[in-house]
């Protein structure tokens, strides 16, 4: 589990194909590596990752052809910089929401604007996760936690802050850019019960 509070900015030193799949290694930045080990999780732009290898300042991770075709992981490259975030432990303060690294679908930015010392930005969802997303709810985007501020059909907006502007790739969004989307877990649930309850 994690928490969508994104804790550095790596970047990918080499991507490998192992026929469908893929190997990658991962820069990182300040993120302390003396507390990860093999088996580990890394949240990378929102995809839970399993750690393979670890070298002073990256670690390896082997990500499978379904991860590959449904994030934008597919896409990345030697010098794709991603959000990172490492496994929510016991005791470690919930900042943002509840995300499982298990990405739902990619979206699409429609349009960014200033919006005081923030940035507002329009997300466009796939029209099957579309009833997931709701006003003030969480969703995570690239593995940022985000406030869902208004939704229209399969598009929502939110205002990302100046703090996570400056500690995330979210500085490097422009429109028509692919990013991962993961819903709100508990919306899933309350799906699910809704509907054992109509059966």
């Amino acid at each position: 589990m994690f928490t969508g509070i994104i804790q550095d900015v790596g970047q990918i030193r080499s991507a490998y194909d192992f026929g469908t799949d893929a190997r990658l290694q991962i820069g990182v930045g300040t993120m302390a590596l003396s507390d990860c080990k093999v088996g580990d999780s890394v949240a990378v732009s929102g995809v839970c990752l399993t750690v393979t290898a670890l070298e002073p300042r990256s670690f390896s991770a082997d990500v499978s052809h379904e991860t590959l075709s449904l994030t934008t992981l597919g896409s990345a490259v030697a010098g794709t910089r991603v959000n990172l975030e490492a496994a929510l432990r016991v005791g470690d303060a919930l900042g943002g929401h509840l995300v499982s690294g298990h990405v739902d679908g990619i979206g699409v930015i429609e349009a960014i604007s200033v919006d005081g010392r923030s940035q507002r930005v329009t997300i466009r969802v796939p029209q099957s996760l579309a009833r997931y997303v709701a006003r003030k709810g969480s969703i995570a985007v690239d593995g940022v936690s985000l406030t869902v501020n208004d939704v229209d059909g399969a598009t929502f907006g939110a205002n990302l802050v100046p703090h996570t502007q400056q500690l995330t790739t979210c500085n490097e969004w422009t429109v028509g850019r692919c990013v991962n989307i993961e819903v709100d877990q508990l919306a899933r649930y309350v799906e699910r019960v809704l509907g054992q309850g109509q059966a």
